[in-house]
Order: structure tokens, then sequence, then C-alpha cells
């Protein structure tokens, strides 16, 4: 079977000076020591705007001893083998095969022993991405390290859902057409990735994070409804439609489901849709491609776009640009 991002090979080698040298241009600076000074190791990594994800295994019993990173969360998701890790503060966890993870807190010193049989997918996280990304749900500025306990539980739904986006995400990086090529539907994932780590791991802000999303008077909508209908042909996010509002990510699903019975995502396919509908309406088919309009109002999906079409509007279309 393939290793996980195996189109993002950063190095396989049997030196454990190589091993050390791409887990810091990667991840972090480290000490890394190994029974024997003997691995099997193999790293796979892509990085984009929110985050590095890679995938990494020593085919060793091994240690790695990480100063404080004080810019990045470093979270472990333990698939195959076991680790056990300590940090600076006297806390201590064990990670166990898609049962146990652990987020590595960017002020303390963290060592994490693997067996040689240890494989994990690892997010490195800049606190930028991670903090910004909370101050958008909770509606708030969020200007200080968000304490994770060190250990995080991967088999209650909020555990599991992060584990299954994280390899989601992995397999569809690995797919050709798939979310490598596709810059806003990769952002949009990543950014429901960093949404499943707040919720799965427990930490200072949880409590906010579970709270109601507070009521809003009636009319706040329409600055963001017409900011989406006047930009919809842009990468929007929640994230953004949320600052045009000044509410949370949270307040503005539950104001829209509230008002129109649907998401701002959902809301805004349909606004897209309908611009793709006036266009075709009134294009040649003899020169206009349904796949240049649909591309160029954000539908990247063809067979999906088509089924999404003719489920609004009843005819493919095709079918409407023939008219």
């Amino acid at each position: 079977m393939d290793q996980p991002l195996s189109r993002f090979p950063v190095v396989g080698t049997r030196s454990l000076e190589e091993a050390q040298d791409a887990v810091t241009r990667v991840y972090l600076q480290h000490d890394l020591t190994a029974r024997g000074d003997q691995v099997a190791m193999h790293l796979n990594a892509v990085t984009d705007r929110n985050f590095t994800l890679g995938y990494l295994t020593y085919g060793a019993q091994t240690e790695l001893v990480m100063p404080p990173t004080e810019d990045c969360y470093h979270v472990n998701l333990t698939t195959a083998g076991s680790t056990d890790a300590d940090r600076s503060d006297g806390a201590r966890t064990r990670t166990e095969a898609r049962t146990s993870g652990a987020v590595l807190n960017p002020k303390q010193r963290n060592t994490v022993r693997w067996t040689p049989d240890a494989e994990q997918l690892i997010l490195k996280i800049p606190r930028a991405s991670l903090e910004s990304h909370l101050g958008d749900l909770i509606g708030r500025s969020v200007a200080e390290v968000v304490d994770f306990d060190f250990g995080l539980d991967l088999t209650d739904p909020a555990g599991q859902s992060l584990l299954n986006s994280v390899e989601f995400l992995a397999r569809e990086l690995d797919r050709p057409g798939g979310l490598a090529e596709m810059p806003l539907a990769r952002e949009q994932l990543e950014a429901f990735v960093m949404t499943q780590l707040l919720h799965a791991g427990r930490h200072q802000f949880s409590d906010a994070l579970a709270a109601p999303a507070r009521a809003l008077e009636h009319g706040r909508l329409a600055p963001v409804v017409a900011y989406l209908e006047e930009h919809a042909d842009e990468a929007l996010t929640p994230q953004e439609l949320a600052r045009v509002g000044c509410m949370s990510v949270r307040t503005l699903h539950a104001a829209f489901q509230q008002q129109y019975g649907e998401s701002p995502m959902s809301y805004l396919r349909r606004v897209r849709l309908d611009r793709v509908r006036t266009e075709l309406v009134h294009a040649d088919p003899s020169t206009v491609r349904v796949t240049d309009v649909a591309v160029r109002w954000g539908f990247f999906h063809q067979s999906r776009f088509a089924q999404q079409y003719r489920d609004r509007f009843g005819e493919l279309p095709s079918a409407t640009l023939r008219h």
C-alpha cells in the first residue's frame, strides 16, 4: 500500500543525520536519537497557506527532543504503533494507533519516543493561522497561546471527525485532479480541519466554542448578503463573510439558517448557479463552453455542478446553452 502523501516525498533514508535534517527543515529544530543509530525513515509532506501536513515514520525505536517552537502548534495523529510523550511542565501522554494523538504546545519543551512501527500524520499549524481562525469562530481576537491538553482523544465524535478530515485531505492531495489542483477547495478543507482540531482538543476557549451562537437583530445580515452577491465570483470563505458582518462564524451560520434555512456557502452556491444560468441563457453556443462559465463562477467538479444545476433549474446546463 502506498504511504500517505506519496506524491510529496521529502526523504526516505537510513541515515540518522539525514532524518534529523529533513524533519528540522519541514517541522522544527530537534535532537534525534535511535537505538543503534539505525532508522528506516520516510517523510512525505506538503505545505500550503494554512499549515503543513506530513506523513512520518522512523521504522526504529527513536526519541525526539524538541525545544519550544514559539510560533507553531504541532498535532501528532498516530495511525500505527504508539508513542510516549512528556513536556517541560510535567504533563505526559501516550498515543495509540487511531485512538489518540498529541498536541505539542509552542511554549513547552516536548519529548516524544516512537515505537519502531509508529506512523503519524503530523500537522504544523502557525500560531497566526490557528489563532486567527479561532478568533473568527468565537467572534473576538485571540492573542494568546491556545493551551491544548497534551493528549487528544481520537475516539469521540470530534476526534474521529478530525482524523477523518485529515486523512481525507491527505487522500485528496494524493489524487490526480484532487485538491492539490483546487486552491479554493483546499483552503476550505484546511479551515475545516482547524475547526475540528479546536473542537477535538480541550483548551481555555472550549467553552466559548461550545456556547450557543448569539441571535442577530433583523437586518444585520444585509451587508453580508450584499457583499456576497457583489463578490460571488471571488474566493469567498465563511471567515471573510463573518468579518464583513462583524460577527463570529458560528453566529453567521446560525443567522443564515434562521433567515434563509441554509448555510452561507449554500446561499452563495445558489447565487453562483443563478449567475451561470444568466450567462448561458444569453450566450452563443458556438463560442461559449459550459465548462468555462462554470469554472469562472467557482464550480470545478463538472459532474457535481451539472447535478446541482439540474436540481435547481430542472435541466442540464448544456440544455440551457442550446436554447
